[in-house]
Parts: C-alpha cells; structure tokens; sequence
C-alpha cells in the first residue's frame, strides 16, 4: 500500500484480507507486523462476516473411520476442498461446534511417547484451522454413573473471550436417592481467567434435558431440550445459554413442534435445530403423504413474541434423509440413503429445483461451518500443529 495512504485506512483495508495474506504480511514492515499482531486488530478482524466461510464435515467412511474434509464455501463449491490437519494432543475427537473461526473438539489425551491413548483423561481442544493453532484443557471428571455430560463452545462477542461449558445431567431418581437438590451441574472456562468455575444459580429445572448438537449464534448457544410435566408426558423446547452474562432461557415451541418426537432413534421422525444465515431453524422429520421421509424447516423469528415461521419442506430424494446444516448461501445439506447396503451420502439440496449435488458416501455424518480469522494468534500457550 502507498506511504501516502494513512495508516489507520491501511489497517481498516487490511481487516478485510484474507487471513493467509495477512499471514505474509507481516513480513513487509515492522509497523504492519505489529498492527497485525495487535490484540484490537485480531479482536476487530473476528467481528467481521466478510471473510471466506468453510464447511467442516467429518464422518464415517464406509470402512467405519472417521474422517474430516473442509468445503471453501464459495461460488466454487464444492470443487476447493481439502483434507484438514487436526491437533494430535486429542485422540477420537467429536466436534463440540464453532464460534469466530474456532472449532471445539471434544476427546481423549493422547500420549506421543507411548503412543496410547487414556481413556480416563478427557480433553476439550480448542483450534483455528485457518492458522493452525490449538490450545487443549483438561475437562473435569464425571462425578457419577449414568450421567449425562454435554460439551458446549462458544465466544463472546462482547469481550472476544473463548468459553468452554460442560453440563452435567445427573439421573432424575438421584434427587429421590441422595440428598442432591439440583441435578444440574454447569461449569465454566473461559479463556481470559484460565480457569474452571461452577455456576450456581439461574440453573435449568430438574425436569429438562438438553441434547447436542448446539448451534450458536452471536451471544446465545442453542440447543433442543426435553421436559416431563406433571401428568408425565414430554415436550420439546429449546434451551438457550447466553455467553455473556451465563444465563439459561427456555424458549417454548408451537404446540405441532412441542409434541413431535425427539427421537433419533427412529429415522422418520425427530426434531433437531441448526442455522441458516443468522437465524436458528427448526429441523422437523417426518412422513408426508406418501409415506416418504420428509423435513420441514421452521424459521424462529425474534420479535416482541418468538415465534416460528416454515420456510419450507425438504422431500426425499431418496429413501430417507437428515438435514444436517446450510451452507452460506442458505442450500440446506442433507445426509440421504437409498440402499440399506450402500453408504449413505452427504449432498447439498435445492429447495426450488429438488435437486441434489456432489455427493460424499460415509456414514454419521456432522456439519460445522467457521471462517477464517485470527483468533488466538500470537497466545504463547498455544501449539501450533
């Protein structure tokens, strides 16, 4: 750029290049490696939805291994892929989800000198794919059998800060066996005090249980929950965590998506969440008419009331099918199965033409999108991988 242009245009031209670049830049003058490597430049770059978006799929291939693949998620979908290098610190991971161009993994230690792995030591890896960096924590121990422990990611579009959540769900009869009171254990890292803290007030209701995948949008994570009432029937909701000042909400669902089964058992009928743009969606499979597996997607509309609004039904293509995320141009993705002895595959649908594209053949499969940013550059307790 020209001497003559003013420094501070430079740096509002720059937040706008693409990570990689900036990556280079740094060694063209100390004054743009210092703004580059600058807190306020990473934080200001993160905020920013004009970046290349990527779609982070992993899933089984017919042989029954996990695999990984990112889609540059583009006018060039999906000819730009590649196969994604993930920290070798954590072995077996599950993605949690993603928040600011960082993923969350969820899994075991893994020792590099005797190569095994422990099973007895979960770890929560936190990553930026797009420079290649992670920083992993020990996640507290399971305190009890049988419970349940759901992983949750997110950062804080407030203060930038990385936060990591586990929720324990202890079994309902312990609250009539022990003399525990809240089945609801919810705790807290976050990145900026380096440490684990137990929230204890403003908990969930005893009868409520949430289940993964989480979706997160600006300072809220979601995710679809359960509630038994008095007269022992269960209905659906959906449970919000806000970042921010570490709230719960529950936000009830219409009367047609609150009764529906949350099964995912059952292949033809379930109830999931996911987001399209900046909206969480509702994900309702069922059998239409003529006995075929069908979606319907609800859009939540924040007004005075939430309320849902069906954008649209998804008709199988093929025997049966599982909505499993959107990419950035609103196609909804869709996990479809025509032959019980066949691989299932990963294709992207066209709501106007039903038309699919491009498929993948593997099994499980799950959907993340990130873009790229800066996000944890420059953290001296980071590893590069």
């Amino acid at each position: 750029m020209s001497d003559e242009l003013p420094f501070h245009i430079q740096g509002e031209i720059m937040m706008r290049i693409p990570v990689k670049s900036l990556m280079q830049f740094r060694s063209v003058s100390k004054a743009w490696k210092s703004l580059i490597d600058s807190s306020e430049f990473v934080a200001s770059q993160s905020v920013l939805h004009t970046h290349p978006h990527h779609l982070f799929v992993s899933y089984k291939d017919p042989r029954g291994e996990i695999k990984y693949v990112s889609f540059l998620d583009d006018d060039s979908f999906p000819q730009q892929r590649f196969v994604p290098t993930l920290p070798l610190s954590v072995k077996l991971p599950r993605i949690v989800g993603s928040s600011h161009g960082l993923l969350c993994l969820d899994g075991y230690h893994w020792d590099p000198e005797t190569s095994e792995i422990n099973f007895k030591k979960r770890l929560a890896v936190v990553c930026n794919p797009s420079i290649r960096k992670s920083i992993a924590f020990v996640v507290p121990d399971i305190l009890y059998a049988r419970q349940e422990i759901i992983l949750a990611f997110a950062v804080c579009p407030v203060t930038i800060d990385p936060k990591i959540i586990q929720i324990t769900q202890l079994p309902s009869w312990m609250d009539k066996k022990t003399e525990i009171s809240n089945l609801w254990k919810v705790e807290v890292y976050s990145f900026r005090s380096g440490k684990w803290r137990t929230l204890s007030t403003n908990l969930p209701s005893n009868s409520i249980r949430i289940r993964q995948p989480q979706v997160v949008i600006d300072r809220l994570i979601y995710w679809c929950a359960s509630c038994i009432d008095s007269g022992l029937r269960t209905h659906n909701l959906i449970m919000s965590f806000d970042i921010t000042d570490e709230s719960f909400k529950v936000i009830p669902l219409p009367d047609n998506l609150a009764s529906h089964p949350s099964s995912w058992a059952t292949m033809s009928k379930r109830l999931s969440i996911s987001k399209l743009g900046k909206s969480l969606v509702i994900l309702e499979h069922d059998l239409n008419t003529e006995g075929q597996v069908c979606c319907e997607v609800w859009k939540m509309e924040n007004g005075v009331q939430i309320s849902f609004t069906k954008l649209y039904t998804i008709n199988a293509p093929k025997e049966s099918i599982k909505a499993v995320g959107f990419r950035k141009s609103g196609g909804p993705i869709i996990e479809v199965k025509d032959d019980i002895s066949e691989p299932n595959e990963l294709v992207v649908y066209e709501p106007n033409s039903g038309h699919c594209d491009d498929p993948i053949r593997g099994y499980s499969f799950n959907v993340n999108s990130y873009m790229e940013t800066l996000l944890m550059f420059g953290r001296s307790d980071c590893s590069s991988y």
